[in-house]
């Protein structure tokens, strides 16, 4: 199967654009409020909502959080998994956390997220964005507060999101996994 194109870099910048005015319109001007992506593949999103905010005159506050260990895989295959590095400079304490993933698939790493947030704090509440939503794929009741698209696509089927920032242009792939 030929990668489809999904989204091109003008659809990704309005679908940003929308996600950040709607977390302006709840959270108004997040003082209690904290942006968190999750590492590794969060962070771009996350780093370019915080951009877009910051245009808009809002102080947010962005942390990375590593979920490596907190995975329920973690250990059960040889493949060697790589931890990334937690930054949270601030307290989580009974702030609204917005947690920032790339794609939501099987809600697997959402859950491990919220087990390691529970390590710094106890937040008032969680919520998640996520840039596409595989919908039909999931194996946990976890959906996303904010959301991009939704994207109907195959358990054979990948999604992969590329950044400008790391893979020279701003897309979003479909295509079928490698057997």
């Amino acid at each position: 199967m030929t990668p489809k194109k999904i989204l091109n870099a003008n659809e990704i910048s309005i679908i940003l654009h929308r996600l950040s005015f709607q977390l302006i319109e709840d959270h108004n001007d997040f003082s209690e409020t904290v942006l968190i992506a999750i590492q590794p593949r969060g962070v771009l999103l996350a780093e370019r909502i915080l951009r877009l905010l910051s245009k808009e005159s809002c102080q947010v506050q962005l942390g990375l959080l590593d979920i490596t260990f907190y995975r329920d895989d973690f250990r059960r295959s040889e493949k060697v998994l790589t931890a990334n590095k937690t930054k949270l400079d601030f307290s989580i304490e009974n702030k609204t956390v917005v947690l920032i993933d790339d794609v939501l698939y099987t809600g697997r790493s959402i859950r491990s997220a919220l087990d390691a947030i529970q390590s710094y704090g106890r937040p008032k509440a969680v919520q998640l964005l996520n840039l596409i939503d595989r919908r039909f794929s999931r194996e946990l009741p976890i959906q996303p507060d904010y959301c991009g698209i939704q994207v109907d696509s195959r358990l054979n089927q990948k999604v992969k999101v590329k950044w400008k920032e790391r893979d020279e242009e701003d897309s979003v792939y479909l295509f079928k996994n490698k057997e």
